[in-house]
């Protein structure tokens, strides 16, 4: 959401510095699946909007949309909960939910705030798993936590203080 103030990068091989605020939401759009400790799913819509939403942003049709957003709900195990809307669901089929709206686009990377920070013990070991999955089909997964256990679940882990690397 920042944008930098020197040097370059580039994310999925595409330079990002030089972008402007439209560019960057819609690369934001495109390129990174975004997963929130509270979900962030719409109360008014359903498991199946929520999860084509950022299909629809993008430009996809409904028609075009609708598909993606089943197969990436059956693939969290929610093909049952489609017309379900959040509040009908658990905090872990929430979360999962929310899994599959940030991977419905197919990221090249996913940026996972606090994810299991809301869920019992049980079902954050199960997104963890999850994770763990992910990763080995390929994505990119970038987890933020203050909790030491989660972060042992990672494959690497760097150590921010006051917004500097500390440690690798």
């Amino acid at each position: 959401m920042d944008t930098a103030d020197r040097g370059s990068y580039s994310l999925d091989g595409e330079d990002v510095f030089h972008l402007d605020a439209r560019q960057l939401a819609a690369l934001r759009n495109r390129k990174i699946g975004f997963i929130f400790q509270r979900y962030h799913l719409l109360a008014q819509y359903d498991v199946l909007q929520n999860v084509m939403m950022p299909l629809l942003l993008r430009g996809f049709s409904h028609q075009q949309a609708a598909p993606l957003a089943v197969e990436s709900l059956t693939a969290m195990g929610l093909g049952d909960r489609l017309r379900h809307r959040p509040n009908q669901l658990s905090g872990g089929q929430q979360q999962r939910v929310a899994i599959a709206r940030a991977l419905v686009g197919k990221p090249a990377l996913l940026l996972a705030d606090e994810p299991t920070g809301a869920l019992d013990t049980r079902t954050g070991q199960e997104i963890l798993e999850l994770f763990r999955q992910l990763n080995r089909q390929g994505h990119t997964i970038i987890q933020i936590t203050h909790d030491l256990t989660v972060a042992s679940a990672a494959s690497r882990i760097l150590h921010l203080r006051d917004g500097v690397l500390t440690d690798q």
